[in-house]
């Protein structure tokens, strides 16, 4: 690991971390604090992804919707209006809404085959995305001037890694850039979670053999083809599935990449302090 202690962690003059667990546990949160107190930088991977990797996709989605309105049909072929992205660190929507969801169309659904294409150029981008932290870790310090760095994940990246693997392709190429954190929930977070996202299902990415699975078994259990399904039901069938395929996943890599710290522990932040002597525990 990049700190062996938590004293080589409390005498680094640059701190640079990774924080990856469940979305909605407080990586942002926590990113967001150590920005505020203006010697951290923030790297949004699911941000990057979003502007950098996907950023066209999205906004031509956003034009074929348009495209089906005779009036803004018009106004685009003759470039009088313009359709953007106005993604942040804090509102990822439109990438969500490019991920989109599988079944029926008068549901808002997408045909599966075209979902199962857009997976896949997620895959490709998340992976970008994850290596690009070594680029703007050095870039953070070199042109901007800030000592520490702090790469906000996507609840997605054990999807696109092997943490049992010591050559993995992109946890390898981190391991001397960044300190991998954990925050991990417990039982109490995990059915928080998933009221909260019964309420609001939104698009996720699922790993490809995993979501041929959970897909094939909806429509067996359920007796019906792809195009009949409801996809904010299929997306809230498969929520909590998900959530117990990641868990050991994200084991393995605090296990033998990094340190596990508890999402309690984590929400109690204020401060670049409180955040510093939370890593130092978990290290030591």
């Amino acid at each position: 690991m990049l700190y062996k202690s938590a004293t080589d962690w409390l005498a680094a003059p640059n701190k640079r971390i990774m924080l990856f667990g469940m979305s909605g546990l407080g990586k942002t949160y926590v990113s967001n604090i150590l920005r505020a107190e203006g010697s951290w930088f923030h790297y949004s991977v699911d941000y990057r992804i979003g502007t950098r990797y996907l950023g066209e996709h999205i906004v031509d989605n956003f034009k074929k919707e348009a495209m089906q309105n005779p009036f803004l049909a018009d106004l685009l072929r003759s470039d009088s209006i313009y359709i953007g992205s106005n993604i942040t660190f804090n509102n990822l929507s439109p990438l969500s809404s490019y991920l989109g969801k599988p079944g029926d169309p008068l549901k808002g659904g997408i045909p599966f085959d075209e979902y199962l294409r857009r997976q896949r150029l997620h895959r490709a981008a998340e992976i970008n995305a994850m290596l690009d932290t070594v680029y703007f870790s050095q870039r953070a310090k070199s042109i901007y001037g800030y000592d520490n760095f702090i790469c906000d994940t996507s609840g997605s990246v054990v999807e696109v890694v092997d943490p049992s693997d010591p050559n993995d392709p992109v946890l390898s190429t981190l391991q001397p850039e960044v300190l991998p954190v954990w925050i991990r929930g417990h039982d109490g977070h995990l059915e928080e979670l998933i009221a909260r996202f019964s309420k609001a299902p939104k698009p996720m990415y699922y790993q490809e053999a995993f979501l041929m699975d959970l897909w094939q078994h909806y429509l067996l259990l359920h007796g019906l083809a792809s195009e009949a399904v409801d996809p904010d039901d299929f997306i809230r069938w498969g929520y909590r599935q998900l959530l117990t395929h990641r868990l050991p996943r994200y084991q393995a890599i605090a296990d033998n990449w990094g340190v596990t710290v508890d999402a309690d522990d984590a929400a109690r932040i204020k401060s670049e302090a409180e955040f510093n002597e939370m890593i130092a525990t978990a290290l030591a």
